[in-house]
């Protein structure tokens, strides 16, 4: 037998004890499945402590004042708490009052990049502590991007970290630190190999986290294939594009799986009936409740579209507002849950309150129980993202029997199959430009297809029985660890 890797996984929130998004789940489940097959696995994050509760959590307090020196003159105190994700799968919470216990919101702070340039020091120096002799570091998005770049300069003479390899996963290539790139002056832009400034120096907002983890990782990976292949372009690349295609031969594509313990429409206790592919005919139940729950005329018949997502240009929400007016004399209801750029929100209240029969919003941080309701109670998932890394939601909403209706590109691209009438085959319905013309044809097809009831039971059944658990990507992942090693 193989012997087991030791595997630190590394993330800015981990559900269920953080969340803003994607990443939480991913810095969740990923490690779980690791676990199953066989390795060593640690999960290090931060203590947000007006969000995570320490003793519902039952975190214990394993080190206390830790002294942790950033640089030659800058230090910090933290103390690390210790929980589990699974038995004998443990989470190290980093906790610094200044840094990560002020507010409730996660990220947002005018310093963000001293915050996680603090969280990455922290952790390597937990691993020494832990005398954790990693073979894998695996840091998720830029939070943790400076990682890569400190085990090759502050941490290089470390005993415990000397055979680490690192691993740097791009969740969405748009985030690359504290503040958004494309805002930084020329003369401000890193180069990448800079030391890093004292953190009472203003220039410490400009260290690019993302592009000195692409820098100086052993191997850098995106979360789904298409996506590899389009941040390699001007065009998604968000001006990292020609970096990666110089580290082309170190970059590559997982597609992203989800946790089916955690959505399953057989036992979810979240949905008012459950079910599985065998009994499909209880989702109309689902929706009954839905509609009575959000106060929407109750009709089993009538097709409900469900969004849940950040409400975004990136997430589609451009043409979804240049497109509501269209769709509420469409013979159908809207039910959207998500938080994000108030010009899109204003939109979506403006229009639930015209047509309060039709269209309803719904803000995340107060509804999030309800999201596999949703699922459940909704016939079509609608994600017309601009760019898309990979996307769980449109993966969530197949094993609910949600069919999604989404734009083809990067991750919905890699998951979600076009619908082909003629041949009965796929599991969605895609469309490839980013304008309100395609994604209203998409949404056409797929009500004509809604009323065909046969061939629309074989689709819904088709999505829920696609596999999309963690079990291959975790295999992956293990290849990848091994590709590191060897490298």
């Amino acid at each position: 037998m193989p012997k087991a890797l030791k595997i630190v996984s590394v993330a800015s929130e981990v559900a269920p004890f953080s969340k803003t998004g994607g990443l939480a789940d991913v810095a969740r489940s990923l490690p779980k499945a690791l676990k199953r097959l066989g390795q060593e696995v640690i999960v290090i994050t931060p203590l947000y402590e007006p969000v995570i509760d320490k003793k519902k959590n039952r975190l214990k307090l394993i080190f206390k004042d830790i002294k942790v020196h950033l640089n030659s003159q800058d230090w910090v105190s933290v103390n690390i708490w210790r929980g589990y994700l699974m038995e004998d799968l443990p989470v190290y919470f980093i906790e610094n009052k200044k840094y990560f216990s002020k507010s409730k919101i996660l990220y947002g702070s005018n310093h963000d990049n001293v915050r996680f340039l603090v969280f990455n020091v922290a952790a390597l120096r937990l691993l020494s502590l832990l005398k954790f002799n990693a073979d894998i570091i695996h840091c998720h998005d830029w939070h943790t991007g400076l990682i890569p770049f400190y085990l090759k300069t502050h941490f290089r003479y470390s005993k415990t970290l000397e055979k680490a390899k690192t691993i740097f996963t791009i969740h969405n290539l748009t985030f690359q630190f504290g503040r958004n790139w494309w805002e930084v002056p020329v003369e401000k832009k890193d180069n990448g190999r800079r030391r890093i400034p004292h953190i009472t120096n203003p220039d410490i907002e400009y260290v690019n986290f993302a592009k000195r983890a692409i820098l100086s990782a052993d191997i850098i990976n995106t979360v789904s294939e298409q996506y590899r292949e389009e941040i390699m372009t001007k065009r998604f690349g968000q001006d990292l594009h020609r970096i990666l295609k110089n580290r082309e031969n170190r970059l590559f594509g997982i597609i992203n799986g989800i946790d089916y313990h955690a959505y399953n429409p057989q036992d979810d206790r979240r949905l008012y009936r459950n079910y599985d592919y065998r009994k499909i005919h209880r989702k109309k139940l689902n929706k009954e409740y839905l509609q009575k729950l959000l106060r929407l005329p109750i009709n089993r018949e009538i097709p409900i579209v469900g969004l849940t997502s950040r409400v975004t240009f990136q997430k589609g929400f451009e043409l979804i507002s240049e497109l509501l007016d269209q769709l509420a004399r469409l013979d159908l209801q809207i039910v959207v849950m998500g938080d994000g750029d108030k010009k899109y929100i204003q939109e979506l209240k403006k229009y639930s309150k015209r047509f309060p029969e039709k269209i309803v919003w719904l803000p995340f941080e107060e509804n999030k129980e309800k999201e596999t309701l949703i699922y459940a109670g909704a016939d079509f998932f609608l994600l017309p993202s601009y760019h898309e890394p990979c996307g769980i939601n449109q993966l969530i909403a197949m094993r609910y029997g949600c069919i999604p209706v989404v734009r083809r590109v990067g991750g919905l691209y890699d998951t979600v199959e076009n619908y082909n009438p003629k041949k009965d085959v796929g599991t969605g319905f895609t469309f490839p430009d980013f304008n309100i013309l395609s994604l209203y044809g998409a949404i056409v097809r797929a009500l004509e297809t809604y009323y065909h009831k046969d061939a629309w039971r074989n689709m819904r059944v088709r999505a829920m029985k696609e596999s999309n658990s963690w079990e291959v990507p975790a295999k992956k992942y293990l290849q990848l660890y091994k590709k590191a090693l060897k490298n």
